[in-house]
C-alpha cells in the first residue's frame, strides 16, 4: 500500500464577489485536486491570471477557499483552531515572487531570520544565533552580513535571504511563488540548484509554482498544468515533456524559448484569455484550441487516464463516437 500524500487537495475552489451587484464572482480556481508526495517537487504551471498564486495561498491558509478540502498529513486544514493553525505555520512556508516586499527594509538580515524562532519562541537567544549561522550556511550566504539590511544585497541574494527565512522554522512543505521569474536567467539557475540540493539534504516537499515552463522542468518531479482556474494535464515530468497530450500543453511547450542559427525563437499563444469571471463553456480553452471541435463547446471534458501516472482534460483523447453523440 502506498504511503499517503503530505499533501492532499480536493475540488478546491476560490469564487472572489463581483464588484458591482449582480455581476458574477471570479473563479480563479475552480475544482483543483492534486497531491503531492513526502520529498517530491509538485509543479504547477500556466499562464498568468490561471489561479496558481490563489492556489498555493490557499494551501497554506493564507487565502480562504470558498469550498474544497486541504489535508496536510492528513489533518482538515480547515478545521484547525487558531492555535493548531499556528503550529502549522512552523510545518508549511512560502517563498514569494520579489523578496524586497517580503522582507521588512526596516530590520537586519539576521532580524529577519531569526524573526521566526522569535515570534514560536523557539530556541534561547544563544541557539537562535547558533541556526542563523546554520542557515546562512545552507543558502550559501556569509554571516558576517546578518548585520547588513536587504536593499544592500543583489536580487539573487535577497532571495537566498528568504528561502534561509522560509527554512528557520524547519518546515515540511515549501511553497515557491514564482520564486526565480524576477531573476536573471544565470542567477535563476543558481537559485534552482539551491532548492534542489535543500530539498534532497533536508528531506523537503516544494509546491512550485512558476509561469515557465523550462523553470519548471529543472526542478519538479511531477507538474500540473492550469488553465482558466482549472488542472488540465498532469503528469510526471517525463511524461509530460516527451508526450503532452493536452492541446494547452503542448502549446505551452512550443512557447519555450530555445536557441537555433544563433536567434532566440518561441511561438505565441493565439487570442486572449478568457474573462474567469465568465468562463466559456464546454472547454474553456476551445476558444483558442486549434482542434476545437463542437463538443468541445458544450461539454465539459473529464479528466482521462492516458498514461499510468499521466491524465489529462480532453475531448480528443476519448472515443470519436462518445464526441458524435453530442
Amino acid at each position: 500500500m502506498s504511503a499517503a500524500p503530505l499533501l492532499a487537495v480536493r475540488d478546491l475552489r476560490k469564487i472572489f464577489p463581483a464588484r458591482r451587484r449582480g455581476a458574477p464572482g471570479v473563479r480563479a480556481v475552480d475544482g483543483v485536486s492534486f497531491d503531492i508526495a513526502r520529498g517530491q517537487t509538485f509543479g504547477l504551471v500556466g499562464e498568468s491570471g490561471c489561479g496558481k498564486t490563489t492556489t498555493g495561498r490557499m494551501v497554506l491558509r493564507l487565502m480562504e477557499p470558498t469550498s474544497g478540502t486541504i489535508r496536510f498529513e492528513d489533518r482538515d486544514l480547515m478545521a484547525l483552531s487558531p492555535a493548531q493553525l499556528r503550529a502549522f505555520r512552523r510545518d508549511a512556508q512560502i517563498v514569494f515572487q520579489d523578496p524586497m516586499s517580503s522582507l521588512n527594509p526596516r530590520m537586519s538580515v539576521g532580524e529577519l531570520i531569526m524573526e521566526p524562532l522569535v515570534v514560536h519562541r523557539i530556541g534561547t537567544t544563544r541557539e537562535r544565533r547558533q541556526r542563523l549561522a546554520r542557515l546562512f550556511d545552507l543558502v550559501g550566504l556569509q554571516p558576517t552580513s546578518a548585520t547588513r539590511f536587504p536593499h544592500e544585497f543583489s536580487g539573487g541574494q535577497r532571495q537566498r535571504i528568504a528561502i534561509a527565512r522560509a527554512l528557520a522554522l524547519e518546515p515540511k512543505l515549501i511553497v515557491c511563488d514564482e520564486a526565480v521569474s524576477a531573476l536573471d536567467v544565470s542567477i535563476q539557475a543558481q537559485i534552482l540548484n539551491l532548492l534542489g540540493d535543500l530539498r534532497d539534504e533536508l528531506g523537503l516537499t516544494y509546491l512550485f509554482i512558476s509561469h515557465d515552463l523550462g523553470v519548471v522542468r529543472h526542478l519538479s518531479d511531477r507538474v500540473a498544468v492550469m488553465y482558466l482556474g482549472e488542472i488540465v494535464e498532469v503528469a510526471s515530468k517525463r511524461e509530460l515533456f516527451e508526450t503532452p497530450r493536452h492541446p494547452y500543453t503542448q502549446v505551452l511547450m512550443r512557447a519555450i524559448p530555445r536557441i537555433a542559427d544563433g536567434r532566440r525563437h518561441f511561438e505565441t499563444i493565439a487570442g486572449d484569455v478568457p474573462s474567469p469571471s465568465a468562463p466559456p463553456p464546454g472547454c474553456r480553452f476551445h476558444t483558442r484550441c486549434p482542434h476545437a471541435m463542437e463538443v468541445c463547446r458544450k461539454v465539459a471534458p473529464k479528466m482521462t487516464s492516458v498514461g499510468e501516472t499521466h491524465q489529462a482534460a480532453c475531448h480528443l483523447l476519448t472515443e470519436p463516437a462518445e464526441a458524435a453523440t453530442v
